[in-house]
């Protein structure tokens, strides 16, 4: 069993440093980045929520989400916090540490709110929209330190940043026709470079996005966020620089 918590911290490396610590052995992979501040962890393990509980206490006491400042949108310092199953027959399982999870966090004094199968198929982005609508599955109506933190299951996503050489209005643009045409999420974004920010859930492979994105604006290069499956990386433009981690299987593997 996998989990992908996102935190709202990409500077304070010392910060970072302290909530890796206590994932403790499940770390697989973590990166940071300072524009969007924000960092995205990739953890593994049977009882895998407990890592995840772990490096939330660190980050709830060091953090304060009033203080944030940074692109990417956000709710809480615990953004995010998906269960992720690679296989369909572990799907009940995630489910049940997703759910364990969120009422782990709500007694840590969090806002928390479900989304994808575990509720109803509500989605990120409308949460990020606009919480007032909804109350909390679990934990405190709210917390102005901590925010709120959105919980999933789910299969694996590819996490991927496709930079170009245009104007960020043009980027979003491109975002909204991402959205309509190969059904991803996007949005553009002006790190420090403008880019068309991508979370694929749908089996498409970073090519797919890459060709479609060039079909609109020059590529100068591209960014994994986390890893991904192998299968993501299929056929993808040799002219095109990619950073970011080897296939998630290789991580698994060692």
């Amino acid at each position: 069993m996998l989990a992908v918590p996102n935190i709202s911290e990409g500077r304070d490396q010392a910060v970072l440093d302290a909530i890796a610590a206590a994932f403790g052995p499940a770390l697989l992979h973590r990166s940071s980045d300072p524009v969007h501040n924000r960092a995205v962890f990739t953890l593994a393990g049977e009882r895998v929520y407990e890592a995840v509980l772990a490096g939330a206490a660190v980050a709830l006491e060091r953090l304060d989400i009033r203080r944030h400042t940074g692109i990417h949108p956000r709710v809480g310092v615990l953004d995010v916090a998906p269960i992720v199953y690679l296989d369909e027959a572990d799907r009940g399982m995630a489910c049940a540490q997703a759910l364990v999870l969120a009422a782990e966090l709500g007694q840590l004094g969090v806002p928390v709110y479900l989304y994808g199968e575990l509720a109803g198929g509500r989605t990120r982005a409308e949460l990020r929209r606009d919480l007032t609508p909804y109350a909390p599955d679990f934990g405190p109506a709210s917390n102005p330190s901590a925010g709120a933190t959105l919980v999933a299951a789910r299969p694996p996503l590819v996490a991927f940043n496709v930079e170009v050489d245009a104007p960020l209005e043009l980027a979003r643009e491109i975002a909204r026709e991402l959205r309509a045409t190969l059904d991803v999420r996007a949005l553009g974004l002006q790190a420090e470079v403008v880019q068309v920010s991508t979370n694929i859930e749908n089996g498409r492979t970073m090519a797919e996005v890459v060709e479609a994105v060039r079909a609109r604006a020059t590529v100068t290069g591209a960014e994994l966020v986390a890893p991904a499956p192998r299968a993501a990386y299929a056929d993808f433009p040799a002219d095109v620089p990619l950073r970011g981690p080897k296939p998630l299987e290789d991580h698994l593997l060692s």
